[in-house]
């Protein structure tokens, strides 16, 4: 399961997750095109309508803690329904929402324990982050794309679209 933001413009407009730039990114991070993408995650987001523009023009407006205690029911829902074996927050806001922390350089290359579950964090990959900016923190990212397909291959998730990683 990846667990985003919300959805883009793009994504409201087409009715499919990560279907925009973000999407492209994060399917070339993970060496996945369309189609293995959505055979191997299934996507959900922390808040369920596109929130519109940021007013300063760059990116997508951030949830407010109030639009995702109102969502929050539906990815607990979800959470407890489908008893993903990999989740994969991607960015700071579904970083903080799932697994509580604030701070993508305290859990970037990490995994953690959800009960029978183990979550593995990425970055969000929109243009608008100027996180992976910090070469260190690129190299966090790439620590984390291979922790995410060991733990994919281990869980035997999405097993047509997992190959061996060199």
């Amino acid at each position: 399961m990846i667990v985003g933001q919300a959805p883009g413009i793009v994504e409201a407009e087409e009715r499919r997750p990560w279907r925009g730039r973000a999407g492209r990114t994060l399917r070339r991070w993970l060496e996945l095109d369309e189609e293995e993408f959505y055979e191997t995650f299934y996507c959900v987001s922390v808040t369920r309508c596109y929130p519109g523009r940021h007013p300063s023009g760059r990116g997508d407006r951030p949830a407010t803690p109030r639009e995702i205690e109102l969502c929050r029911f539906w990815l607990d829902w979800e959470l407890r329904l489908l008893r993903p074996a990999v989740i994969v927050p991607v960015g700071r806001l579904a970083v903080k929402r799932v697994l509580g922390i604030p701070r993508l350089d305290d859990c970037i290359g990490a995994t953690f324990d959800l009960g029978e579950a183990v979550a593995v964090p990425l970055p969000h990959p929109s243009g608008a982050s100027g996180w992976l900016n910090v070469s260190e923190n690129r190299l966090r990212l790439a620590g984390a794309l291979e922790t995410l397909w060991s733990e994919l291959s281990r869980a035997g998730v999405g097993a047509g679209a997992i190959r061996t990683r060199t």
